[in-house]
């Protein structure tokens, strides 16, 4: 690949984009949640594994389901966005590794491995929490990804079963900008990394 984004898409998806805690009364379009996925599908994981599953809640009934499990920080910004993504991952990702990672036996790798099962699943899932973002920043939607909730509960309530668990949630809509906090600084390439 030898095109690079201009200016503008990198301040679309980095510079110029925000976390945010307060809505426009503003509906989102169901197609743009497939498109999302579309998009998020293509970026890498192990083994190709895509072990990220999605509950995108936009109906009432769905945002009530979820209230116990929000933190008093959380639960006004949630029950006003247009859309909550519960991020999850799959325990039983390897079931897909035949037809996603034709070219070995990865099933096999994982199969009985309780402790790579859920270091994989974790870690690819998160990855791909964080291409969930940017695909929807790239469509037009503001975000805000939250940590502050009840995992057992969210669990409970939303995978019984317990073959997913859930990761993070993500508030999607069209942000208000009146409800943004000014922006954190971030650290210097110097605090942060190394070149060896």
């Amino acid at each position: 690949m030898t095109q690079t984004l201009d200016a503008a898409g990198l301040d679309l998806l980095f510079r110029e984009a925000r976390t945010h805690n307060a809505w426009q009364d503003r509906p989102v379009d169901p197609a743009l949640l497939h498109q999302i996925y579309d998009l998020v599908k293509w970026g890498p994981t192990s083994a190709n594994c895509e072990p990220q599953r999605i509950v995108f809640l936009t109906s009432a009934a769905a945002k009530e389901k979820l209230r116990p499990a929000l933190s008093q920080g959380n639960l006004a910004k949630t029950m006003a966005a247009p859309v909550t993504a519960i991020l999850a991952y799959d325990m039983q990702f390897y079931d897909n590794l035949p037809r996603l990672f034709p070219h070995a036996d990865a099933r096999s790798w994982f199969v009985g491995n309780d402790a790579v099962i859920e270091a994989t699943a974790f870690r690819n899932g998160s990855l791909q929490a964080g291409y969930f973002i940017l695909a929807a920043r790239a469509l037009g939607l503001d975000c805000g990804p939250m940590s502050g909730f009840d995992a057992d509960l969210v669990n409970k309530t939303f995978f019984p079963d317990g073959r997913f668990r859930v990761n993070l949630l993500c508030n999607l809509g069209y942000g208000d900008p009146a409800g943004l906090h000014p922006r954190g600084p971030r650290l210097d390439f110097a605090d942060a990394c190394d070149i060896l």
